[in-house]
Order: structure tokens, then C-alpha cells, then sequence
């Protein structure tokens, strides 16, 4: 069976939406997403593994959140995100793991979460406007539970982990609904 080739460009738009692709012949791939007041991108590597593509961007996934901050204090646990855009704080979620349960909870307006668990094992934090692969800011061994978190400049990237494409035929890419696109039916076309 002869490689297939996907190089050119390959665009996807629903109602507000568009999204597309740009696959170079030196295995190389730009990539734009536009959903409202959202814009992304992202770069990097791809290969074609049969039938599949896989992407591999520049982006390193789960390292949306830097941890600026951190201490240990008598109560729950407190998280306190920062960004020069008051939008970006709000609304990010907060996943408390203690046992294999989880707790979730998001940011208010002023970009804080408090909850009265007593321990925590591990902490997860996604940007819902920008979500990506979840960013770990506390494991087990860490014992803090005040944390202050700023948002690195790469959030508007996706890292495209584990997300792969399906070669439908030369003209489709086909993906399944992931983090930062949830729909089914996700079809990139070309215009060959």
C-alpha cells in the first residue's frame, strides 16, 4: 500500500467556527481555530501512520498554569489564578482528587476556588476558554494547599495530544470530539 500524502490545506467551519489546517511536504503543520471571541493556533510536526495522522506540536501539553506561589495553612484548599484579562481567571476548573474521587469546582469572578477538604492527593487545573490537556499543579507528595497561579502566554496554543486525524479519503481528515473541540462530525475538507 503506497504512503498517503495530505499535504495542502483543509478547512472545517459549524455556525460560529472555523478551523483549519496547512500540512507542508516537509512534515510540517500550521494550524487556526476561530470560535467567537476565541482564537487558537498551533505548529509543529505531523506523520502519517497509515490511515492516521499523527500531529505533535510545539506546544508541551499540560503546562497552561504556572504555580507563582504556594504555602501550607490551617484549613481547605485555595487557588488564586492572575492574568492581566479578569476573563481569563474566571470559570477555570478545578479538579480536587483525594482516593480516586474527584471534586470539581471553577474559578469565580475575582479568579479564586476554596474547598474545605481536609487532603487532597492531586490537584488538576483546565482554562475553560482555552481547555487543553489539564495541567497538574499538586501531586501527592506535595502537602501545600495555597496555591496562586499565573497563565502562560502559550494557552491560545493546543497541543494536540491525543488527537489524532483520520484519513477518510484525499480530500477528509476526520477527528473525534476531544478537549478543545466537543462536537461529533468533525470533517476537515480540501479543495484539491
Amino acid at each position: 500500500m503506497a504512503q498517503q500524502t495530505i499535504e495542502g490545506e483543509y478547512f472545517f467551519s459549524r455556525q460560529e467556527m472555523v478551523a483549519g489546517f496547512r500540512f507542508s511536504s516537509d512534515g510540517k503543520f500550521e494550524f487556526f481555530y476561530s470560535y467567537g471571541a476565541v482564537d487558537r493556533n498551533a505548529t509543529g510536526t505531523f506523520s502519517v501512520e497509515g490511515n492516521m495522522v499523527k500531529l505533535k506540536s510545539d506546544k508541551s501539553p499540560g503546562n497552561d498554569f504556572v504555580v507563582t506561589d504556594q504555602s501550607k495553612r490551617p484549613g481547605g484548599y485555595h487557588l488564586k489564578f492572575e492574568h492581566p484579562n479578569q476573563l481569563l481567571v474566571e470559570n477555570i476548573l478545578c479538579i480536587f482528587i483525594k482516593n480516586g474521587n474527584q471534586q470539581k469546582e471553577y474559578s469565580d469572578s475575582k479568579g479564586e476556588v476554596f474547598v474545605k477538604m481536609h487532603d487532597c492527593d492531586t490537584i488538576y487545573v483546565q482554562q475553560s476558554l482555552y481547555p487543553d490537556i489539564l495541567t497538574l499543579i499538586k501531586d501527592e507528595k506535595n502537602t501545600n494547599n495555597r496555591f496562586t497561579l499565573s497563565l502562560n502566554p502559550s494557552l491560545e496554543q493546543v497541543s494536540f495530544k491525543g488527537i489524532d486525524l483520520k484519513i477518510e479519503d484525499e480530500n477528509t481528515l476526520t477527528c473525534l470530539p476531544n478537549y478543545f473541540m466537543g462536537m461529533e462530525g468533525i470533517e476537515f475538507t480540501s479543495k484539491k
